[in-house]
């Protein structure tokens, strides 16, 4: 007979460092990027929660030449800005 290391399952938590209370990764700071599908290959494309600090209408004109879409910076009461864009796929 051999000796063999037996190892019991046990509970992980893949999201424990991320859920922990000291964890230094921008507690609340998520951005937000939503797709929903339009009519045929249309779709709108909806960016939410970026840093007050960055200019939303520079972001915008580069995302609007690098994918050839339309698009615009909405302000909503309950969200904030909030980029929009229209894609065609």
């Amino acid at each position: 007979m051999s000796d063999l290391d037996v190892q019991t399952p046990t509970a992980f938590d893949p999201f424990a460092d991320a859920n922990a209370e000291d964890s230094g990764a921008g507690a609340k700071e998520y951005v937000h990027i939503r797709t929903q599908q339009r009519n045929g290959r249309k779709s709108l494309t909806t960016v939410q929660g970026l840093k007050k600090e960055f200019s939303y209408n520079k972001i915008l004109k580069d995302l609007k030449k690098e994918f050839c879409c339309n698009g615009t910076v909405v302000q909503d009461l309950e969200l904030g800005q909030v980029c929009v864009f229209q894609l065609s796929i």
